[in-house]
């Protein structure tokens, strides 16, 4: 995406009910109540699950992610996140 290209000209990345991941520490801006700023509220890796998407500056979404982990629903952006693949838990063949 150009610089001068809005991200809302084109649909979400992620959809509502999507497990995702979290590419990096996210710590509290000012914008989390009830935590201080710079809190930690999701770790690197942390799996969470895309419960609304909204928009920033009408620029860009925001997905709020819950995470099951702690409770936090955070307000994320694109680049701090990357949809995860679910896989089959079991290792035994399929009938």
């Amino acid at each position: 995406m150009q610089r001068d290209e809005l991200e809302l000209d084109l649909p979400p990345v992620f959809e509502i009910g999507e497990k995702v991941r979290v590419r990096k520490l996210l710590k509290n801006d000012g914008t989390f109540p009830g935590q201080e700023i710079g809190a930690v509220l999701a770790k690197k890796g942390d799996i969470g699950y895309v419960a609304s998407i909204g928009t920033y500056l009408q620029s860009s979404y925001i997905y709020a992610v819950h995470f099951l982990n702690t409770g936090f629903v955070v307000g994320c952006k694109k680049k701090e996140l990357e949809s995860v693949e679910e896989t089959n838990e079991s290792n035994a063949p399929r009938k």
